[in-house]
């Protein structure tokens, strides 16, 4: 099998491990083949857009989704370490309202199936961190919305040190109760 799969307390969110080559001259890995994502996890999708970002410490980014045009997401990271987090906004799902967190890094180099129907955002925990991901569609500006990090009613357990720096589309993201949903 080429990656190992892990589905998270939200059966729909997967953890992947690509296999991964290592001798003396360092690794090698194949951070995606689209055969070999479906046969891991079920799922044939057709990614558009590779996204490219770099942070630093205690940079929170998210959390953000799409209502139209919305994206699935395969992150990984290439530096450093985050703590990545997904909240599912699907009316029909058991699990609507709930959230889960995973450390990504360089070093573990998991990487995370985010479905589309989700809020994604992260907080880089080491001193810098960059991070690759890829879309199922592209960014549509007109419908991407913020979903408040700091929601008390989701009670996501960032591991942030002090205030995190934040965009201003993120600290004025709504709360859940008046965010828009998926259906």
């Amino acid at each position: 099998m080429p990656y190992t799969v892990t589905p998270t307390e939200i059966p729909d969110v997967l953890i992947l491990e690509p296999k991964i080559f290592r001798d003396a001259r360092g690794f090698f890995l194949e951070s995606f083949n689209a055969r070999d994502f479906a046969l891991a996890t079920g799922k044939e999708q057709h990614f558009v857009q590779d996204n490219h970002s770099k942070s630093s410490e205690n940079v929170l980014r998210g959390l953000h989704y799409q209502i139209k045009n919305p994206q699935g997401k395969l992150v990984r990271v290439t530096e450093g370490e985050i703590y990545d987090v997904v909240v599912d906004l699907r009316r029909s799902s058991k699990t609507f309202g709930k959230w889960v967190g995973v450390a990504l890094s360089s070093t573990n180099m998991k990487q995370l199936w985010v479905p589309e129907g989700f809020a994604h955002g992260f907080v880089v925990t080491s001193a810098e961190a960059q991070l690759l991901y890829k879309t199922t569609d592209y960014w549509s500006p007109d419908h991407e919305r913020s979903l408040l990090w700091s929601d008390p009613s989701l009670g996501i357990k960032w591991p942030i040190k002090g205030k995190p720096i934040l965009a201003k589309k993120d600290e004025e993201g709504r709360l859940f109760v008046d965010s828009e949903h998926f259906e």
